[in-house]
């Protein structure tokens, strides 16, 4: 839906820029097409600088064939497209469940067409759904209330802020994680500016971040790492993104890649900077000649650094479906007198192969192998391997996202690692 709201403003973008930069170009014909005799009936000639006309007529009869099209020799025409705007909102309500985070609910407001300067004049703008819409924007209004883990969220975004192809982004969120070794809550918002270069599918942000962020009930409050970042902090973070994404499907992608690198400098009760780099590549193999039943390999790596002084609600985990398969939720990362810590180094990779069980694609295999590490500095000491299989369920009714199952088995791990052989996720994709 995101990708679909993007497509239709740059496409706007576009053809404003062509309108104010060449004007309506005339089509210019060179040579008369006449109708092959006896097919085709007769219509107008076409002269140099008219424009087309195309004959239209019932398909009652050989002699009704529309008329084949004339030749051009300049291959730039200008296209008028007169198409009615479908649905842009949604209410969702709905459950998620997975391995790392319990049940899930959630209860969504979407609008891809929301538009801040436009409130209603009537009743009428109420009832048939013109009030605030119409400029392209994007308002998300979130309530995910859960056994493990909590998020409220208020988000809007503009991809061409003032008509400009620099996109801006507003949000908001309380957010609270009962962790094995202490209860988390954050509260905050986040401002970012972006940037798009289509062409190449390149994109840039710049996000500040300002949180409170309060640590409580921990399992050792003696343990250092809690010690000291127990009860309330600030936090401030100034971050840019350029990410290069080229896959064809952002839930079950078969081609392209995705590529992202990342640098952030974090101030307040902690001052520390981080960086990472992920990427992403996905090869299809065969399919059948409709476009089904594809065979994919994907493979993927992502190295991130933290600095030394980063507090432990900040710093790097492993463990888990939507990191390290084969591992508990954050089970595959540095411990501390029995509390896991996490680390200032982080690589995690995983190759995986995809196949068609069902003709129908709604049930597909996976072998995958997941290894990497986290470790306490830039090192690697505790590394970790888990091969394992799986099946990916696709149920058109709960919309694209598939429901994932796992099973992995760790090969080599720490002695300290807590492992997990069957993962799972309903309503999310790793």
């Amino acid at each position: 839906a995101a990708g679909q709201g993007a497509a239709a403003g740059q496409g706007a973008a576009a053809g404003q820029g062509a309108a104010a930069g060449q004007g309506v170009q005339q089509i210019q014909y060179t040579q008369t097409l006449p109708p092959p005799p006896g097919v085709f009936p007769p219509g107008p000639t076409l002269q140099p600088g008219d424009l087309p006309i195309t004959p239209y007529a019932p398909m009652t009869s050989p002699e009704s064939i529309i008329a084949p099209p004339p030749v051009f020799t300049n291959e730039l025409v200008d296209l008028y497209v007169n198409a009615a705007e479908t649905q842009t909102g949604r209410f969702l309500l709905g459950v998620g469940v997975n391995s790392d985070a319990g049940v899930t609910g959630q209860i969504m407001l979407d609008e891809q067409n929301f538009d801040w300067r436009n409130p209603p004049k009537s009743w009428n703008d109420v009832w048939n759904g013109s009030a605030w819409r119409g400029g392209g924007q994007r308002l998300r209004l979130e309530a995910a209330p859960g056994t493990q883990v909590q998020r409220y969220l208020a988000s809007w975004s503009d991809p061409y802020f003032m008509d400009t192809p620099v996109s801006l982004g507003l949000s908001g969120s309380y957010f609270t994680r009962r962790y094995r070794d202490w209860d988390e809550e954050r509260l905050g918002g986040r401002v970012s500016l972006g940037y798009q270069w289509t062409a190449s599918d390149v994109s840039a942000r710049l996000s500040y971040r300002g949180e409170s962020v309060e640590i409580l009930r921990a399992s050792n409050p003696a343990q250092p790492d809690i010690a000291e970042a127990l009860g309330e902090n600030s936090l401030h973070g100034l971050r840019l993104t350029l990410t290069n994404d080229t896959r064809d499907n952002a839930f079950l992608p078969t081609s392209g890649h995705y590529m992202e690198f990342y640098g952030e400098g974090v101030t307040g009760s902690f001052s520390y900077p981080r960086g990472g780099a992920e990427y992403r590549r996905y090869f299809l193999l065969r399919e059948r000649a409709d476009h089904s039943g594809r065979h994919v390999v994907s493979a993927s790596t992502n190295v991130e650094v933290t600095g030394s002084n980063t507090p432990i609600y900040d710093r790097l985990y492993a463990g888990g479906f939507s990191t390290m398969r084969g591992f508990d939720f954050r089970g595959a990362s540095p411990v501390s007198q029995g509390v896991q810590v996490g680390g200032d180094f982080l690589w995690l990779n995983s190759v995986e192969y995809m196949f068609p069980i069902t003709a129908d694609d709604m049930l597909n295999g996976v072998v995958f192998c997941d290894f990497g590490t986290v470790e306490p500095t830039v090192q690697i000491e505790d590394f970790r391997v888990a091969p394992g299989f799986g099946l990916r369920v696709t149920v058109p009714a709960m919309g694209p996202a598939p429901i994932a199952l796992d099973f992995a088995f760790p090969v080599v791990k720490a002695d300290f690692d807590d492992t997990q052989v069957f993962s799972f996720s309903v309503g999310f994709l790793r």
